[in-house]
């Protein structure tokens, strides 16, 4: 399965990071950058708020797609999202995703959105370092961590003032990870298997979270009958990677797909 190859070839990714700055001088950075403030409001503030969020993307490929054709450089992408998304996530994973910590620093330089690093996360330096380099969110993947791994990831991430992404897949997925009582859960609609989408899961899967969480869907929104389909089963977001990376104006594309009416 190609989930297995991406943390792979993450490990050896992760050793790499670990020879440039070690694990200890890591944790310092990520002390020091808590008393910092980037962002003008909390990921999970901006979601929580009433109406539909979204989470723009800033990605440059990905293994089901290969390399994403943007229209727009990346300076002028977060400008357009400034003006109308919640928050921003950025793939970080440099193997599959050819993305990096760089893009990161450089969008926290021109935003003051919540950015979400989206990440392979399966080693708690990457939890301080996420922190160091000025993310105010993590991604947990169900799928590549077993119950002891997500519950301490969630707790370090919450003791470095992170808010956390719980992505799942399926029921059994839903149930693990609503023993350690995240805030945020997310369904991703491709199989992990053969990459095939399918919105159907997040309608199938909206009953088995509680009310009180936010519902985020992710992967596969790419027209306004889609976010009509998604709005109806009750996602309160959603991650949007390729339609806004393809649009020339992705403002106007969010814009649009907030609206009540749609």
């Amino acid at each position: 399965m190609i989930l297995d190859k991406i943390v792979e070839d993450k490990k050896i990714r992760l050793a790499e990071h670990k020879k440039n700055i070690d694990a200890v001088q890591m944790r310092r950075m990520a002390e020091e950058a808590m008393d910092r403030k980037y962002a003008a409001n909390t990921f999970y503030d901006n979601l929580k708020k009433p109406g539909i969020s979204i989470i723009g993307e800033f990605k440059q490929a990905s293994p089901s797609l290969g390399k994403i054709d943007s229209r727009i450089d990346l300076a002028e992408r977060i400008r357009a999202y400034s003006d109308s998304v919640d928050a921003i996530s950025c793939l970080t994973e440099e193997d599959h995703f050819l993305g990096n910590t760089g893009y990161l620093k450089e969008i926290r330089t021109q935003t003051t959105l919540p950015i979400l690093r989206k990440d392979f996360m399966i080693d708690p330096y990457q939890f301080y370092e996420a922190k160091a380099i000025g993310a105010d969110a993590v991604l947990l993947i169900a799928a590549i961590l077993d119950d002891v791994q997500m519950k301490d990831f969630y707790q370090l991430a919450r003791s470095l003032e992170l808010d956390v992404l719980v992505e799942t897949h399926d029921e059994k997925e839903i149930e693990r990870a609503l023993k350690f009582d995240p805030r945020i859960i997310g369904v991703n609609n491709r199989n992990l298997n053969d990459f095939s989408i399918s919105l159907e899961t997040t309608g199938r899967l909206r009953k088995e979270v509680p009310k009180d969480k936010i519902f985020v869907a992710e992967s596969g929104i790419m027209s306004d009958a889609d976010v009509a389909y998604l709005k109806r089963v009750g996602a309160d977001g959603f991650l949007i990677g390729r339609a806004l990376m393809e649009a020339a104006d992705p403002r106007l594309l969010a814009r649009r797909w907030k609206q009540e009416n749609l």
